[in-house]
């Protein structure tokens, strides 16, 4: 995503060519302004820690976040310039961008953020060209890779579990992922 966003003044700013949606505003919260958040990640921390979002309803544009919280599974947060229920109901179902750039440093090579897995090949033990990670989805207990091959449409969608059972080896470098899975799976 790239471009230019609308401002209240003559000016034009530009929009960060990295951004990635994270959540959704899922209504308000509060009578003051507040809005709830259904984050894409359990732990939320690009949201939580992140000064500034980015929505697209009206148009895409940056809102300064004043505060930001874990509540009941869902972010909460006052944004600058949303000072009424009215307000922040009229952002209901926009979706919510970060920049890639600010989110939080992983602690654990082994750790990814959903955002960086996909686009990324993934083939087998055996060297057999599986897909590539088109989404992620979550399950519950675990992450799930969503794997297709557009060059054989006639297949269904992989879905692959994220566990080290399955995955061997995350090269983000190479943009390969390898995985203990067939291809008659």
């Amino acid at each position: 995503m790239s471009g230019k966003r609308e401002s209240g003044a003559d000016e034009a700013l530009p929009v960060p060519g990295d951004l990635v949606q994270v959540g959704f505003i899922a209504g308000a919260y509060g009578v003051v302004g507040g809005v709830r958040v259904r984050p894409f990640s359990a732990d939320a921390d690009a949201l939580l820690h992140a000064a500034t979002w980015w929505l697209d309803k009206p148009g895409l544009r940056d809102v300064a976040v004043k505060r930001a919280r874990m509540h009941s599974g869902d972010v909460t947060a006052s944004l600058e310039g949303v000072t009424d229920r009215d307000m922040a109901e009229a952002l209901k179902g926009a979706a919510v961008f970060i920049p890639r750039s600010q989110f939080p440093q992983l602690d654990d090579e082994d750790e990814f953020y959903w955002a960086d897995l996909i686009g990324l090949e993934v083939e087998n033990l055996q060297g057999e060209r599986l897909g590539v990670v088109h989404d992620m989805m979550s399950n519950g207990p675990q992450s799930i890779l969503r794997v297709n091959d557009p060059s054989t449409p006639e297949l269904d969608e992989r879905l692959i579990p994220f566990v080290d059972q399955y995955v061997i080896k995350v090269d983000k470098d190479a943009r390969k992922i390898v995985v203990d899975w067939g291809l008659d799976y």
